[in-house]
């Protein structure tokens, strides 16, 4: 499929309308994905809409290049884990795709990152290659037009210098931080950040398990002084997220769509809460229609939240928290 599909995908009115069409494209062109559908004994004419259409278990990208076609990747993005877990590999054809999809999902929440300085608190995230939540950020530092703006590993004195030099210049800023790493830093700090957002990208890192969303999220707000603990939804396996502005609730942009499957039927997608399906259109060359092991339910608003994962599923780096 050619690129320009994907200024269809950005620019459409309703984009989940789009979601067949790229089925059949990636049916034909996605060896593993095709072999799945085919497993399935599902007729590819056959589907209308996008709850008609397979979706491919994320362990596949664990052991298989989920890729359309064969292309040269511009980038090769690796989930984080342990020795004793295989990481996920994403073969990204096009990173231009990628930096359009979450360059535009965050302005149509938060406005353009360009308004932003941008601090990255990712420490695990930067001590290794091929992560696509640093690629993120990196671009969004890229952005900013503040020379404030940049990546933070383990100088909390210099971040916490820099907030406060901020807040009294009333400069917006994100602050994006890893779970385990904004907790170590609101510890040493107690903080009353105005003009601050501060987004947690999850990743306990097996670090305090015992701490529920709603308790992390009551500490992070008491000593960093701010009404409302923001986060990000998205991982190895996709090239778009969700962002939520507190409570743990997630809202898409209009090319990502979240669906609930019965954890007992995988094929019931009528659910208001179960095991969740995630269809992001921007991962044209790869497969869009991903089967997740996260547990979440919708709400009536079309938002969504993170309640667990699968029993069976092995522990990922970036969402070890349970809400």
């Amino acid at each position: 499929m050619k690129d320009q599909f994907a200024d269809r995908i950005f620019s459409a009115k309703d984009p989940m309308a789009l979601a067949p069409e790229l089925f059949r494209y990636q049916y034909g062109q996605n060896a593993i994905y095709r072999a799945y559908v085919d497993a399935l004994k599902v007729d590819p004419a056959a589907v209308q809409r996008v709850e008609e259409v397979p979706f491919l278990p994320i362990r596949f990208f664990k052991t298989h290049p989920v890729v359309c076609g064969e292309f040269e990747p511009e980038a090769v993005f690796e989930s984080s884990g342990t020795t004793q877990t295989q990481n996920s590999r994403h073969f990204v054809k096009d990173t231009g795709i990628y930096t359009r999809s979450f360059t535009d999902a965050f302005r149509r929440m938060y406005g353009p990152a360009e308004d932003f300085v941008v601090l990255g608190l990712l420490p695990s995230y930067l001590e290794r290659r091929h992560s696509s939540l640093v690629f993120m950020v990196q671009e969004m530092i890229a952005r900013s037009r503040h020379p404030e703006s940049g990546f933070y590993l383990y100088e909390h004195d210099k971040l916490a210098d820099t907030l406060l030099t901020l807040e009294a210049r009333r400069q917006p800023v994100l602050l994006i931080g890893v779970t385990f790493a904004l907790l170590d830093f609101a510890e040493a700090y107690r903080l009353d950040l105005d003009h601050t957002i501060v987004m947690e990208t999850g990743g306990m890192k097996g670090r305090r398990e015992e701490w529920t969303r709603e308790e992390l999220h009551a500490f992070l707000m008491e000593r960093l002084g701010v009404p409302a603990i923001h986060a990000e939804y998205g991982m190895t396996e996709l090239l778009s997220q969700a962002y939520s502005k507190g409570q743990g609730r997630f809202y898409c942009p209009p090319w990502m769509k979240v669906l609930l499957r019965d954890e007992n039927d995988p094929f019931d997608l009528t659910a208001a809460s179960g095991v969740i399906n995630v269809v992001d259109l921007a991962n044209i060359h790869s497969c869009a229609f991903i089967a997740t092991d996260d547990i979440g339910r919708l709400g009536a608003d079309g938002s969504f939240e993170v309640l667990g994962r699968l029993d069976h599923s092995a522990l990922r780096g970036c969402s070890l928290m349970v809400g």
